[in-house]
């Protein structure tokens, strides 16, 4: 499956909230490696993933390299995975997934 293909199963407002989290991170890192991979769509080898669920969508990001005040920044209880949770378009505000989608890769990617 491609990352369009799961796109477009999804409801809304779930598929808009989805499409509108891509459009970011490929804006934000024009030439990112994205690929369907834990069956949703994942960017950089693992460092984001976008999953839409039943009432909201998940934008995740790889934590390793963070400290414990910036994984505060994120939600759930993965070791190595935190969550943005989106419940609708309105809630996201581009500016700051920005801002945590870049913290993730200098972290990550500290000679970049």
């Amino acid at each position: 499956m491609k990352v369009e293909e799961y796109l477009q199963k999804q409801k809304s407002p779930q598929k808009e909230i989805c499409q509108q989290l891509r459009e970011t991170i490929l804006k934000t890192f024009p030439g990112i490696k994205e690929e369907m991979r834990w069956g949703v769509p994942t960017y950089a080898d693992g460092k984001y993933y976008i999953v839409s669920l039943k009432d909201h969508v998940n934008l995740g990001f790889s934590t390793a390299g963070l400290s414990k005040a910036e994984i505060e920044l994120f939600e759930g209880s993965g070791k190595t995975m935190k969550v943005v949770k989106i419940h609708s378009i309105d809630e996201i505000v581009e500016d700051q997934i920005v801002e945590l989608l870049k913290l993730v890769w200098i972290k990550q990617n500290p000679e970049a």
